[in-house]
């Protein structure tokens, strides 16, 4: 277990000498400890010993420097850092109950937090990083392991939208994991955390979270209709007050490009080979309180709804929709993703 608390004697100069402190709740890639200092709490983050723990901490320190812009604040304050021993030290947000319509607060900041990226911050962050034509492969052989048949016009149209996601313009900056719990709901507004996957893109690709489900979640939720149109109008409208544009970009590419990125669709072990999701035992396919059919049904029904009328993905609409049926005969039990945030 790890006890020492990380905080050298640079960190003792500038923020002062640290006292009370208890450990908190992370993920395997940090150590997390809430810390009193001269009677103000603070939080100290670690990130743990791993080949890419430096890049990550470099990606968590430029983002929250780009966020810093946005006023109201979107995220938590960056007291100090050491970059040795990859430690960050955050302002502490005293984060109460998400409310009932929490996604229309999360969109609206989500927003104000992407419009902090300028064309100037290009090489700060990675680009961000949508499907490859492996997923495309892989995509169509999860239809053929199904016994689905593919539309002859689906794999150029699937070719196609790679190509324009991948060039689609942007320079917003993109959390990189915007989840359920990497949100924290204040008295103040929301405040994001835990930026370690953050990049530079198009904002419209985290816009599309809402509705397909937070696709690199553990918790994916399905809102309904009502509170999804709320929180995309929104955004929309923080988007523009903040920038004085209005937004650019697709929804339907973005969402069914979370559709063909295998990494959105099943658990890690499995990460990469989503044609294993009509293949491997029940047992391995739990991934949180929502299995990987529940999300691939899901992503499957929101794709063909939105793609229904475009000419251009006709054979996406209709792959998505047959894909969508047979999975619903083959596990009539399978049940829709919940509506409510756990």
């Amino acid at each position: 277990m790890m006890t020492r608390l990380p905080f050298g004697d640079r960190l003792r100069e500038e923020l002062g000498t640290p006292g009370k402190r208890r450990v908190l709740e992370s993920s395997p890639r940090s150590h997390v400890w809430r810390v009193e200092l001269d009677g103000t709490p603070v939080v100290v983050k670690q990130l743990v010993e791993a080949p890419d723990a430096a890049e990550r901490y470099a990606h968590e320190v430029a983002a929250l420097r780009l966020a810093s812009r946005a006023q109201p604040a979107v995220v938590p304050a960056l007291l100090g850092t050491d970059d040795a021993e990859r430690v960050l030290v955050l302002e502490h947000v005293e984060a109460r109950e998400p409310s009932a319509d929490w996604l229309v607060d999360y969109a609206a900041t989500l927003a104000r937090l992407h419009a902090t990226g300028t064309p100037e911050d290009a090489g700060l962050l990675p680009a961000w990083s949508g499907p490859a034509q492996d997923d495309i492969g892989s995509f169509l052989r999860l239809a053929e392991a199904l016994d689905v048949s593919v539309p002859s016009c689906a794999p150029t149209e699937l070719e196609v939208l790679v190509d324009r996601i991948g060039r689609a313009p942007g320079h917003a900056l993109l959390h990189g994991d915007p989840c359920p719990g990497n949100d924290l709901h204040t008295d103040r507004g929301v405040r994001f955390i835990d930026f370690e996957q953050a990049a530079l893109g198009s904002g419209i690709m985290e816009l599309a979270y809402l509705r397909i489900g937070f696709p690199t979640c553990w918790c994916s939720t399905a809102p309904t209709a009502a509170l999804l149109d709320r929180a995309e109008a929104a955004y929309r409208a923080a988007w523009a007050g903040a920038t004085g544009t209005e937004l650019q970009g697709d929804l339907t590419d973005a969402c069914a490009g979370w559709l063909l990125r295998g990494d959105a669709l099943v658990q890690r072990a499995h990460r990469g080979t989503v044609d294993h999701l009509a293949r491997i035992p029940d047992r391995d396919w739990k991934w949180g309180t929502a299995t990987a059919r529940q999300r691939l049904a899901h992503r499957l029904g929101v794709v063909a709804h939105r793609t229904a009328g475009r000419d251009d993905l006709r054979g996406l609409h209709r792959l998505c929709a047959d894909l969508r049926g047979r999975m619903l005969t083959r596990w009539p039990r399978l049940e829709p993703l919940p509506s409510r945030r756990p």
